[in-house]
């Protein structure tokens, strides 16, 4: 069942998978990024979320800021040695960890998710698409979620509404534009290899449309 979500905010961060050190976002929010904004709102094992169209919504702005990341990461195998009565530090030192890096962000976004979502096998007998709808619905109207919904990375915190009107497209955006190869989402069908997929977005008139999965548009 189809709904959309209008979300805006300050900055957001898309990072591109090529850029190896800085971050440089892409010029728009990404499917994979809109769904697990969308999960944020509501998750449940029982549907799965497909992004059909992105509407941007407001101009395409990029800023550059300076970031403190965390370079390093607590390893499995402490942990577990921790768990199992033995010795160890299951925290970073941030003089030691933290570093600066800088960023190409984007500024001032507003967009609108034309979503829909499909059953899963996960689902329970009580559960149907009308129940989730309402649900989903009621959580929108109240601003609820199970985690902060964020734009590309959780320092960028994401606003959100019901859209009951979709926002005019903004001049600078009238036409096609190519994007490039886009990241579309990853595949988690084989647990021991997740794999990127890409696809070639365009953005025709302020939407970006969405290749379903299956679809022969999307790429390894």
């Amino acid at each position: 069942m189809a709904i959309q979500v209008e979300v805006w905010g300050d900055y957001a961060c898309f990072t591109r998978p090529e850029m190896k050190t800085e971050r440089v976002s892409y010029d728009i929010m990404t499917p994979s990024a809109a769904r697990g904004l969308l999960e944020s709102i509501y998750w449940h094992p029982g549907l799965r979320w497909v992004i059909d169209r992105i509407h941007v919504c407001s101009p395409i702005y990029f800023t550059n800021i300076r970031r403190n990341e965390v370079k390093d990461t607590i390893s499995a195998s402490k942990v577990k040695t921790v768990m199992n009565g033995g010795t160890g530090e299951l925290y970073l030192s941030a003089p030691e960890s933290i570093q600066q890096r800088a960023a190409m962000v984007l500024r001032d976004v507003r967009y609108v998710i034309d979503a829909h979502f499909e059953m899963t096998d996960h689902a329970a007998p009580g559960d149907n698409p009308g129940k989730f709808q309402d649900i989903i619905k009621r959580r929108l109207e109240r601003g609820q979620f199970y985690s902060m919904p964020y734009l590309g990375t959780r320092e960028f915190a994401a606003h959100f509404q019901r859209c009951a009107e979709l926002p005019p497209c903004p001049e600078e955006l009238r036409g096609t534009q190519s994007l490039g190869w886009m990241l579309w989402d990853m595949d988690y069908s084989d647990p021991k290899n997740i794999t990127p997929r890409f696809f070639r977005a365009v953005l025709t008139d302020g939407v970006l449309h969405v290749p379903q999965p299956g679809s022969e548009e999307v790429r390894a």
